[in-house]
C-alpha cells in the first residue's frame, strides 16, 4: 500500500522524466532470483514429484483393471458354474423321470408276475379241490357200493327167504342193483332236463 501512495504521488505532481515507468518495472535482480527458485521448483516437481504421481497413477490403473479382470473372471467363473449346475439339474431331473419310468415298469411286472403266479397257484389250488373231491367221490361211491350191498343182501335174503352168503352171488346181484339204480337215475336225469 505505501508503495501505491508513492506511485500515486508521483503520478500526482505530474513528472515527466521518466521515474514513474521505472516504478512498474520490476527489479532484474528479483526475475533472477524467482526465475531461479521456478527452474529448481520445476526440476524437483519434474525430477521428484511427478514420477510419484505417474506411480500412483499406474498403480491405480493396474488395481482397477486387475479388479476389472479379476471381476470378470469371476463373472464367467460364476456363469460357467451356473450353466454347470443346471445343466446337472437338468440331468437330475432326467435320471430322476428315468428312475421313476424303471420303477413303474418294474411294478407293473411284478403286479403281472404276482398275478401270473396267483392264477398258476388258483388253478393248482382248484385241480387238487376237483382231484380230492374225485377222490373222495370215489371213495364214497366204494363205501356206498359196499354198504348197499351188504343192505341189498340181507334185504334180498329177506325176501328170497334164503341166504345169499355166497361172495360170488351176491356181488352179482349187487352189481345188478347198482346197474338198474344208475339206469333210473340216467332217466331221470334226461327226464329233468
Amino acid at each position: 500500500m505505501k508503495n501505491f501512495m508513492t506511485f500515486a504521488a508521483v503520478n500526482a505532481e505530474g513528472s515527466t522524466d521518466g521515474g514513474g515507468a521505472a516504478i512498474l518495472l520490476p527489479n532484474v535482480w528479483e526475475i533472477l532470483v524467482v526465475a531461479v527458485g521456478f527452474a529448481i521448483l520445476l526440476f524437483v516437481v519434474i525430477k521428484f514429484v511427478v514420477p510419484m504421481f505417474e506411480k500412483t497413477y499406474a498403480e491405480r490403473s493396474a488395481a482397477i483393471e486387475g479388479g476389472i479382470a479379476k471381476a470378470e473372471a469371476a463373472q464367467a467363473e460364476a456363469t460357467a458354474t451356473l450353466e454347470e449346475y443346471k445343466q446337472q439339474l437338468v440331468d437330475a431331473r432326467t435320471e430322476a423321470n428315468r428312475i421313476r419310468e424303471e420303477a413303474r415298469a418294474e411294478g407293473a411286472q411284478i403286479l403281472a408276475d404276482l398275478k401270473e403266479k396267483a392264477a398258476s397257484e388258483s388253478a393248482r389250488i382248484t385241480e387238487q379241490a376237483h382231484a380230492a373231491i374225485a377222490a373222495e367221490r370215489q371213495a364214497a361211491v366204494v363205501s356206498l357200493r359196499t354198504e348197499v350191498g351188504t343192505l341189498a343182501t340181507t334185504l334180498a335174503g329177506r325176501i328170497v327167504g334164503e341166504s345169499l352168503n355166497d361172495d360170488e352171488r351176491s356181488s352179482r346181484v349187487v352189481d345188478r342193483f347198482l346197474a338198474d339204480l344208475e339206469s333210473q337215475q340216467g332217466q331221470n336225469a334226461g327226464a329233468a332236463q
